[in-house]
């Protein structure tokens, strides 16, 4: 398998990211890019890979799902009390990645984590299907539980306790205030375009990486 993994070869697109199509705010790049891909039918194209740390710095990273993107950051909601909800409160800053393949680009953003208010995460409870607020009760999230039976359970009591009503207090979303941006763009043999973008102030510095 290690072999079959290494001639695994996708040749990449000839036209890619420069400085003047990039431009000078990578926010507005950003949301471009999120549409396009939605445009084009990638699957699920807000899976976002999030990394976070304890404060001794051991990481860990998992798939969640980016549910907002604007000048304030990126939006995503998950349980409190979770692996990364402990991390977060521990170490609140993150980084995540964005990967579109069939569109050869992927986004990363870094920044410094804060919850969203009350009255943000309420309005996403609320909009959710009744299954999924039961399942944001019913589970605790990252915890050792005894079985499948263990976790049916626990739905059907939330469900037959209203659970799908209120938003629970220890599940909520939270926001990466991006810091960095960087675009990837891939390009003909391997030659890829990085263009970064670094908050400076008010403002955002724009760099060329080599890949």
């Amino acid at each position: 398998m290690s072999d079959e993994l290494a001639r695994m070869r996708t040749e990449y697109a000839r036209v890619g990211l420069d400085e003047g199509t990039a431009g000078d705010d990578p926010v507005a790049l950003a949301q471009t890019w999120i549409s396009e891909a939605v445009a084009a039918g990638v699957h699920e194209p807000n899976a976002m890979a999030l990394a976070t740390a304890t404060a001794a710095g051991e990481p860990s990273v998992r798939i969640v799902l980016l549910k907002g993107f604007d000048a304030s950051g990126a939006v995503f909601f998950t349980n409190y009390d979770s692996r990364k909800g402990r991390e977060l409160a521990e170490n609140p800053r993150a980084a995540a990645v964005l990967l579109w393949h069939a569109l050869h680009r992927q986004l990363r953003i870094e920044g410094a984590v804060t919850r969203l208010e009350a009255h943000e995460s309420d309005a996403y409870f609320a909009a959710r299907p009744e299954g999924a607020r039961i399942s944001a009760a019913a589970s605790p999230q990252s915890q050792v539980v005894e079985g499948r039976d263990e976790l049916d359970r626990r739905w059907h009591e939330a469900e037959r306790g209203g659970a799908a009503d209120h938003r629970p207090e220890g599940w909520g979303g939270y926001r990466i205030a991006p810091e960095v941006l960087e675009f990837w763009h891939g390009r003909e043999n391997r030659l890829h375009d990085r263009i970064r973008f670094t908050r400076d102030g008010d403002a955002w510095a724009r760099d060329r990486l080599a890949p």
